[in-house]
């Protein structure tokens, strides 16, 4: 099968590594995957770096440019069997190329907003043969938009199992951010935008800190709120507590360098960040706001918070008295990614998307 793959965003947050953990998959299988990106994007580079072969649109007048790369293509003597367009500025482009008019388009959906009801919108919308929803929850939000459900497949997203780390692993990785052995050490790892709630664990660390100073938090990542997230800590008088190293290519020394991790996010889809922490087998607090309840159980594979400093620093302090409970929850939590969203089950589920788009075209 040729594969027409797109994604337009500048930044690297979830649904980019989803893009890359797709192609990757669709090479492994056997598939000729070509991708669209923006020029200086973090997803191009990987991709590139993968064998993908990319496709690179100038970022001034970006979805222009990559309208007019997605047309060429299309032009071509051997027909790509579908267009899978990873984020909206993606579709926007394949709608100014007409791809719809050459071949069946498909559109990731991993937030549960409502779909745009403007014109151009709806127009782009009613182009998309199948909607790839990452879990029933969004998928729910495109039926409330008024999108039919046999135009929806559900592909949660899922996540490389990684080896877990040995205590050498363990140990550099401490170092590298200055954590002792004697300290314990939570995480989160996520862009630093409000809906994420990252200034409701900084506020959580200052109560569990009262009880448990050697306890400290690692923020990893960047975005708009990172000023705002050092003041608190500052006001807080936390700021030799909470660790900002900002974006980190080799997120795996962030993971294995955590006690545990947490995850105030007040609007998630499945929580990659999550997911691979749980993978790992750290035992994780959670809110299960958006699609979070479909990833974690209370008391069995996470503790659920709401997304507050109160109810964050009661499950937080619940964590590093009880190592019973960590290793608990941390095992439970490790079956169930392997079980149900791991990066393989997604490629296999996208794939079986694919044939059946082609399949009720008679293009199979």
């Amino acid at each position: 099968m040729k594969v027409l793959y797109a994604d337009l965003e500048r930044e690297w947050r979830g649904g980019q590594s989803q893009a890359l953990l797709t192609l990757q998959g669709l090479v492994r299988a056997k598939h000729q995957v070509e991708f669209v990106a923006a020029e200086g994007s973090e997803l191009a580079r990987r991709a590139a770096q993968a064998g993908i072969t990319v496709h690179l649109s100038p970022r001034l007048g970006l979805r222009g440019w990559a309208a007019r790369s997605m047309a060429r293509l299309s032009a071509r003597r051997e027909p790509f069997a579908l267009a899978h367009l990873n984020e909206p500025h993606a579709l926007t482009a394949a709608w100014l190329a007409g791809l719809h008019r050459r071949m069946p388009l498909l559109l990731s959906r991993r937030i549960g907003f409502p779909l745009q009801k403007n014109w151009i919108s709806q127009a782009r919308f009613r182009a998309v043969e199948r909607f790839v929803a990452n879990s029933e929850d969004v998928a729910m939000s495109l039926v409330k938009s008024g999108i039919g459900r046999e135009r929806i497949s559900i592909v949660n997203e899922g996540v490389s199992i990684p080896e877990l780390p040995d205590a050498e692993t363990r140990l550099r990785a401490r170092r590298r951010w200055g954590v002792s052995e004697g300290e314990f050490l939570f995480g989160c790892v996520g862009v630093f935008v409000p809906e994420k709630g990252q200034r409701h664990i900084v506020e959580a660390l200052s109560v569990v800190r009262k009880k448990y100073p050697q306890a400290r938090l690692l923020l990893a990542g960047d975005g708009e709120c990172r000023a705002e997230l050092e003041s608190q800590s500052r006001r807080l008088e936390q700021e030799n507590a909470v660790l900002f190293p900002g974006f980190v290519s080799e997120i795996e020394e962030v993971y294995a360098a955590l006690d545990a991790f947490v995850f105030p996010s007040e609007f998630e889809g499945l929580g990659t960040a999550l997911q691979t922490a749980m993978a790992m087998g750290l035992p994780a607090i959670s809110t299960t706001r958006g699609a979070l309840a479909e990833v974690v159980e209370h008391q069995r594979t996470a503790l659920v918070a709401e997304p507050s400093a109160q109810e964050f620093a009661r499950a937080m302090l619940s964590l590093v008295e009880s190592r019973e409970l960590r290793v608990r929850l941390g095992a439970a939590a490790s079956e169930e990614i392997i079980e149900k969203f791991s990066a393989e089950r997604m490629v296999a589920n996208t794939i079986r998307v694919y044939k059946d788009v082609l399949n009720e075209r008679g293009l199979a």
